[in-house]
């Protein structure tokens, strides 16, 4: 019974194996791939060989039922090993085809019929557009894409690298990508690649690169692992994007925003200080004036007068540091004219050598053509000498000094002008020292006032807030470049003049005439300084009406009338303008001076006075005062009130 059921075993598996080997070889014949597609072949033929192994199995045991101990002829033997064998080998040439083809045919088949190569091929096409597409892209894209190994070689190099870095890709290849880097560039290299080894997705981060030739590059970096189809990292895909213009606006952005905040803050400060100096100068109008009364009565004590003269000097000083208060905050009288800058260096170079001290070497580099400017001499001058100053101060055991004028182009784009200029030609001064110098934080601040690194005592914090509204007066602008330990200089930009006009003349300082005894309305709200002024003109031949606002001064006027009327401009309840607008309603002709302390004073937006407005700023000398009244009193100098609306908002 086993021998039956292992013939009926051996013919079901013959069989079997029969049909697939048709059924392999009838269509691959049929498509004419008996040569081409050998795939198919093997297969068949390992089908074959186990269907003929079997179909001997099952003749030896038909021939042996029945008879027991009977023995297998020697050729059957070798007719079942030769089968074997040549299952064995066939077997062997399937898997040797399977390897080497990877894929048996189109969806699986053993064999491929002509429609199904076809589309087989067509398949193929489309991958190979769609990786010469992908490469196109790779290729002409502005970023670099750059292929590295684990041990930092470069490996892949496109069109976008080589753009960006220089390098063509037969000279890089190979080389070691640190070859774009600093050493810091070097450590970060290492550092990510061994985050990617590590098992990090990906890493983006931004780097300084260098190209070929030395350029820097700013780039922002992504890299990410490359894997094998077992899925270890081989290496690194980097991609690099040139953010050097980006980075450049944001940093000129950060400078704008930092500019306009600085300029913000110096304004605040300005109407501070403005306010402070409005004050202070009605005192020391107050101050100066009774000591030089006092100093009149002392004539005859000597002693008593030195110590006046003391604190007439005293006041002096606080008239300066005031002064500076209001130039900074662009509220000073200017008195502008066509000015020389080479005369102007000229000026201070001589004054400096008298003075700076010999452990300091003062030069001049004077400008070889004509530069000269539209302002006030003496606030150029003031400017020179602040400058100096400071640069001496920083330049304890000695150094030099260089004073220069010449001119300049700006293009309109400098990051570290204060304020920027339009683009154009300039006249520039120059102020530079071999000193200290400043930090950037230090030099960030040292226009406000107030501000000062100088030991308590010596210094004010005024000296370069002033320069700074001198500067600023003029339509200019300041550049200031300092290396802690080289030293520091100051350039500062200047609208040039034309055609330069002529130079005034100094003025005389003479005796003020007498008064006559034309009266003077006198409107001060400050009752001490009312009385200061009014002491003075009084002593000067001038019949005086006193008010202290400006109903009182009405009600004066239409009692007594008076031949000029001096006011304060900024008063409680009514102004100084509004009282003469008043007054000229019934006197349109009556001359009138102004006096004020406040920082925007009758300057108004323009700060610069009309030629047809008659003012005096506080705090004034008696000289100065009879001057200016006696002019005013002639007819000198009349006021228009709509001319006055036009160039002040009060002060």
């Amino acid at each position: 019974m086993p021998e039956q059921l292992f013939l009926v075993g051996n013919l079901g598996t013959m069989v079997t194996y029969g049909a697939i080997t048709v059924a392999v070889a009838v269509p691959v014949a049929r498509a004419g791939q008996l040569r081409s597609n050998k795939l198919a072949v093997a297969t068949a033929l390992i089908f074959l060989t186990a269907a003929a192994v079997h179909g001997v199995h099952a003749f030896l045991t038909v021939r042996n039922l029945g008879q027991a101990e009977r023995s297998v002829p020697m050729f059957w033997v070798w007719v079942l090993a030769w089968c074997n064998v040549a299952c064995f080998l066939s077997g062997i040439y399937y898997w040797t085809l399977r390897r080497r083809n990877g894929r048996v045919a189109v969806d699986g088949a053993i064999y491929t019929d002509p429609h199904a190569q076809r589309k087989f091929a067509e398949a193929d096409a489309r991958v190979d557009e769609a990786r010469a597409t992908l490469e196109a892209v790779v290729e002409h894209t502005d970023d670099a894409i750059v292929g590295v190994t684990l041990d930092g070689r470069i490996t892949a190099w496109n069109g976008g690298a080589e753009r960006l870095f220089g390098w063509p890709a037969a000279e890089i290849i190979g080389e070691s990508v640190a070859i774009l880097a600093d050493p810091a560039g070097k450590a970060e290299q290492q550092d990510v690649i061994a985050r990617i080894r590590d098992g990090e997705r990906s890493v983006y981060y931004e780097s300084r690169r260098y190209a070929k030739d030395g350029t820097p590059i700013e780039a922002a970096l992504s890299v990410a692992p490359i894997r094998d189809r077992s899925g270890e990292v081989t290496g690194l895909s980097v991609t690099a994007r040139d953010i050097t213009a980006a980075r450049e606006a944001a940093e000129r952005q950060r400078a704008i925003e930092e500019r306009t905040n600085q300029a913000l803050r110096l304004e605040s400060l300005g109407k501070l200080a403005g306010g402070v100096a409005h004050d202070f100068n009605n005192i020391l109008a107050i101050i100066v004036n009774y000591t030089d009364f006092a100093l009149e009565e002392a004539s005859a004590n000597e002693a008593l007068a030195t110590d006046l003269r003391h604190v007439r000097s005293a006041a002096d000083r606080a008239i300066n540091l005031t002064r500076q208060l209001l130039t900074f905050t662009r509220g000073d009288t200017i008195q502008p004219q066509d000015v020389d800058l080479n005369a102007a260096i000229a000026e201070v170079h001589a004054m400096l050598g008298r003075t700076i001290g010999e452990h300091i070497n003062l030069m001049m580099v004077p400008s070889k053509e004509p530069v000269v400017v539209h302002a006030d001499p003496g606030q150029i001058q003031q400017v020179l000498l602040n400058l100096a100053i400071n640069a001496r101060d920083a330049m304890p055991d000695g150094g030099t000094l260089v004073l220069e004028a010449n001119a300049a182009a700006l293009d309109g784009d400098e990051l570290d002008m204060q304020p920027p200029l339009p683009a154009g030609r300039y006249a520039r001064l120059l102020v530079s020292d071999t000193g200290e110098g400043m930090s950037a934080e230090v030099a960030s601040r040292i226009f406000e006032p107030f501000y000062t690194t100088k030991p308590r005592g010596k210094g004010t914090g005024l000296g370069l807030s002033t320069v700074y509204g001198i500067v600023t007066e003029a339509c200019g602008s300041l550049n200031v470049y300092s290396e802690l330990g080289v030293g520091t200089t100051f350039r500062i930009y200047l609208p040039m003049v034309a055609v330069p006009g002529r130079c005034s003349g100094a003025t005389l300082r003479q005796e003020p005439p007498s008064g006559d005894g034309r009266t003077i309305l006198v409107v001060e709200d400050e009752p001490a300084l009312a009385r200061v002024v009014t002491r003075i003109l009084a002593r000067a031949g001038y019949h005086v009406l006193t008010a202290t606002g400006g109903a009182e001064a009405l009600a004066l006027f239409r009692q007594h009338g008076c031949d000029a009327l001096l006011t304060d401009v900024i008063m409680p309840e009514m102004s100084g303008r509004r009282l003469a607008e008043l007054i000229h309603e019934s006197r349109p002709e009556l001359p009138v001076l102004y006096m004020s302390g406040y920082s925007n004073g009758l300057l108004g937006t323009t700060h610069v006075l009309d030629g047809d407005i008659a003012f005096i700023e506080k705090p004034f000398t008696a000289h100065d005062l009879l001057h200016k009244v006696a002019e005013v009193a002639s007819g000198g100098c009349l006021v228009d009130p709509a001319g006055l609306r036009r160039t002040a908002r009060g002060g």
